[in-house]
């Protein structure tokens, strides 16, 4: 069987080769390693590298992909094979076969459900891990490994090594999001997994979707259908608008699951919105549609708060939004509600609370939110630039743990310099070490490392309008946020960090990733 095996293996990747007329292994010399697992961002909790265990991937080299594994198997193929042009069949066994093995258990217990193994020799590659989700990390790492020219989508002709090494790493906390404001400007679904491709390979498991606002509203609710035909048609300064049916949704929620992230769908209340109180006039207090909004002021919506028709249309968007969901958590919102009083405020989030669990999802939302009374399954993101915020402090203290955004540090859409022709400055200017060198555990007093359940990288896009500016404002700093979440505090200098992501440069531009040169960082 062993001998059977390796003879079909062998003439699938014979074939392979003489079809895409790739060079033998005499075609190019070797060349040295673009990068160490030690360059790797984020950073692991552990690696050694090893200059001498350089393997060499060849047209013979076969995927091994243990039980459990081929989904992640296949995903590694559809990265290696357009710039490389092997074949590198899916295979369970590898006998006398040069590999990249993929295999469920047998990893130290400390990585968890997201950390990995990677051992790469000259014999082989070895990645372990306990769960699928933690190979597909180990899988982001293992491609940085590899010359900037895998990220190639045609055919490359030169000799394809992975630096030597091991590493050992899981994530400091579970929560690595990035967030995508659908509402100011409308991104179709296939820009939004272009985003999803590009977050991932910095580990980031969590895409937040904030799907209404006063400028758009961006999801079919179809017990209240004027909300996206109609409620959708607008955008900031004007611009086109647009919105999701829930197939299209549900077909985003899918794609990113087979990239394990989880999507947290968001609508925002009982402020920002403007957009569906234009189309439905009974969700305004005096029961007259008001005039569609598409400039960026904030704070002067509001629900109205004691009429029974909000909580109807409530639940029914909660509702809908859950059923085709299949994450834990559904955020409702909560900011800048400047226009609602605190009494009406805290009453609204009395009522609402209960229907998200009504329907079997549990409450995200922004720190405003620890105004109200929140279960202490309800995870607020912290937004604000840092400091004592009392209410926070009362929630963490009752045992709520909270998501780190930081708008001084993790907001995307901040200027870099003042010239950037891109974003807002209200929270200051956000160069790539403003957005490295912070802290969730000590940003504000009274949440600690135990009550911070992860960091997140917004982006707002009032001027962000195509997808080579979301690359620009995220990139490099989305990476940065990253491994804030994932690495070691004690593993993160910002002098290792900007040697390790000018390193990557040469990846984003084999991806067509348009970043932002900073000057602080000594770009490659």
């Amino acid at each position: 069987m062993r001998k059977t095996l390796s003879r079909a293996v062998l003439g699938v990747t014979v074939f392979g080769l003489a079809a895409v007329g790739v060079p033998g292994p005499a075609a190019a010399s070797p060349a040295p390693s673009e990068r160490q697992v030690t360059d790797l961002v984020p950073v692991p909790v552990h690696a050694v590298a090893k200059a001498d265990a350089t393997f060499r991937l060849t047209p013979l080299t076969v995927i091994r992909a243990g039980h459990g594994t081929g989904d992640v198997a296949a995903y590694l193929r559809g990265l290696l094979r357009p710039a490389t042009g092997f074949p590198l069949p899916v295979v369970p066994v590898s006998p006398g076969l040069s590999a990249i093995s993929l295999d469920l258990g047998h990893a130290d217990p400390r990585v968890g459900d997201e950390g990995y193994q990677l051992d790469v020799t000259k014999n082989g590659v070895r990645l372990r891990a306990n769960t699928s989700a933690g190979l597909f990390t180990g899988v982001q790492s293992l491609r940085q490994l590899l010359p900037s020219a895998i990220e190639a989508k045609s055919v490359q002709h030169r000799t394809w090594t992975i630096a030597g090494g091991s590493v050992l790493d899981y994530p400091r906390f579970a929560h690595r999001g990035a967030m995508l404001d659908v509402a100011r400007h409308f991104f179709t679904p296939a820009q939004v997994k272009k985003y999803i491709d590009q977050i991932v390979q910095y580990k980031i498991n969590t895409l937040h979707l904030h799907l209404s606002d006063d400028q758009g509203w961006r999801i079919e609710i179809k017990s209240w259908p004027k909300l996206a035909t109609e409620g959708g048609k607008t955008a900031a300064y004007g611009d086109p608008g647009g919105y999701y049916t829930q197939e299209q949704y549900s077909d985003i929620v899918a794609y990113a699951a087979s990239r394990h992230i989880t999507v947290v769908p968001e609508i925002d209340m009982p402020g920002h919105t403007n957009a569906a109180q234009s189309v439905y006039a009974e969700l305004n207090c005096d029961g007259k549609a008001v005039p569609p909004r598409t400039d960026i002021e904030v704070g002067y919506s509001s629900l109205c708060i004691n009429s029974p028709t909000t909580y109807r249309f409530v639940e029914d968007v909660i509702r809908e939004l859950a059923a085709i969901t299949p994450g834990k958590y559904i955020g409702i919102g909560g900011d800048e509600a400047h226009s609602t009083p605190a009494a009406d405020y805290k009453t609204f989030y009395e009522k609402v609370t209960p229907m998200v669990a009504k329907y079997g999802k549990l409450i995200t939302g922004w720190h405003e939110m620890a105004k109200a009374p929140l279960p202490t399954s309800a995870v607020p993101q912290y937004w604000d630039q840092g400091g004592p915020n009392a209410d926070v402090a009362a929630a963490a203290a009752r045992g709520n743990k909270f998501i780190m955004s930081p708008a001084n540090h993790a907001y995307l859409d901040m200027k870099y310099t003042e010239s950037t022709k891109l974003g807002q400055d209200w929270a200051g200017l956000v160069e790539v070490r403003d957005a490295y060198e912070w802290d969730p555990a000590t940003l504000v007093p009274g949440v600690g490392e135990k009550s911070v359940a992860g960091v997140e990288a917004p982006l707002w896009t009032e001027t962000i309008r195509t997808n080579d500016d979301i690359e620009y404002m995220a990139f490099p700093r989305l990476p940065g946020v990253a491994e804030i979440g994932w690495s070691p505090r004690a593993s993160r200098t910002w002098d290792g960090y900007r040697d390790r992501i000018a390193k990557q440069a040469p990846r984003w531009e084999a991806q067509g990733i348009d970043f932002y040169r900073s000057p602080q960082v000594d770009w490659k």
